[in-house]
């Protein structure tokens, strides 16, 4: 059978998603086009035989429509002939892309194909498509309640779950201490694409450390925040909200873009290339809308079966920190070791550049294999409207 295997996977490092942050300043197209370009040159390989790139962004409005994925390649310098597409899974949309990519060389149709991601939430920000619209007027026949902004989502799977604010604090603070000493380590070095960025005194020089990162970050000066979604109407809905979530345990505004070289595995040999990983498993499912952040668990259930592993059998798990919530449901629902769960960090303290997360993550989680000697990792993301992919990948010796 032919394989799908991972080359290389590079990253931005994070900006905070608002006027000032480290980003800020870059057009959402460039910071793409400056990962895929690195991931081309880092591995001397000629991008005329990409066969394709698929990008994953959330809000494809302004700077980052019409098909982001094509602007940054040819920003990029890539031959005209290379083609793009751009994919909306909402925050698992460069996930997404990884999936489409991978399963395209498995079917025999890629045998080289960049996925990747972005998301400048300072210069797009978030919700930026519904110009005062209702998108989901059609549905109010099957939700006449309507539904809830994923903050509410957080706050209900906190009190299903029974997870008082201490516990959630007390992760969000473990978050940003991983991704610190990661960061001091010089954990990320080689996964990180030095972005040259310009100063408020236009003094230039490279970004090449998550801004996002608190290191400082106690307990107890979390507990000191208050709640971030409180809605007294949403509160008569729903009184077993306890109005927990606040925004250090949730992921911050972030910018950044990430990509993922992928090829067959024949390819890969036939360029004297090393394959860092192989793709194990996919799964992709739907979940509750109301709910929205638990399908991380049901995506996990089908991942685990389709692999005919267990959760034990997993060295590393990537479950993306939207908000502290979700991670700590899902490692109760599957008892899982919580010193394998977002070992260096998560989103809470990398950031959550929507379009760019699920790359992100993948990079991560091969590195992190990589240093540690772990042979599978598992990778799980929460999505808007009730949804979760899920990858399992093998590290190769």
């Amino acid at each position: 059978m032919n394989q799908a295997v991972i080359v290389d996977a590079v990253r931005t490092a994070s900006g905070r998603g608002k006027p000032g942050g480290a980003l800020s300043g870059s057009h959402p197209a460039s910071l793409l086009a400056g990962v895929v370009k690195a991931l081309v040159q880092r591995n001397d390989v000629d991008p005329a035989e990409i066969d394709d790139v698929v990008a994953g962004c959330v809000s494809q409005i302004g700077e980052q429509s019409y098909n982001i994925g094509r602007t940054a390649l040819l920003a990029a310098g890539f031959p005209a002939s290379v083609p793009a597409t751009t994919v909306d899974r909402q925050c698992g949309s460069s996930q997404q892309a990884v999936h489409f990519a991978a399963q395209g060389v498995l079917a025999g149709a890629y045998d080289m194909v960049i996925a990747c991601g972005v998301e400048s939430m300072s210069r797009v920000p978030i919700g930026s498509g519904g110009n005062g619209a209702n998108p989901f007027a059609p549905l109010a026949d099957r939700y006449p309640d309507g539904l809830v902004q994923q903050g509410i989502s957080a706050e209900l799977i906190a009190a299903r779950w029974k997870i008082d604010r201490e516990t959630l604090d007390a992760f969000a603070a473990r978050s940003h201490h991983r991704a610190a000493r990661a960061s001091e380590a010089g954990d990320f070095t080689a996964e990180i694409v030095p972005v040259h960025v310009t100063d408020a005194e236009r003094v230039g020089g490279q970004h090449t450390v998550d801004e996002t990162i608190r290191p400082a970050t106690t307990t107890e000066r979390l507990a000191t925040l208050g709640p971030a979604f409180v809605d007294e109407q949403t509160g008569r809905r729903f009184p077993e909200i306890g109005w927990r979530i606040t925004a250090g345990n949730s992921s911050p505004l972030t910018d950044g873009a990430s990509a993922v070289l992928i090829m067959s595995e024949r390819r890969a040999t036939e360029l004297g290339l090393r394959p860092r990983a192989r793709f194990h498993s996919f799964a992709v499912t739907g979940s509750d809308p109301l709910l929205m952040l638990t399908g991380v668990i049901p995506a996990t259930h089908k991942v685990m079966k389709r692999s005919g592993l267990t959760v034990d059998a997993i060295d590393a798990y990537e479950v993306n920190e939207a908000f502290a919530s979700v991670p700590l449901a899902w490692l109760r629902e599957f008892d899982a070791d919580p010193e394998r769960l977002n070992p260096r960090g998560g989103a809470i303290a990398l950031g959550h550049p929507l379009g760019g997360s699920g790359t992100r993550l993948l990079t991560t989680l091969l590195g992190h294999l990589e240093a540690t000697g772990g042979r599978f990792g598992l990778q799980t993301m929460c999505e808007f409207g009730g949804m979760a992919n899920a990858t399992v990948i093998e590290r190769l010796q």
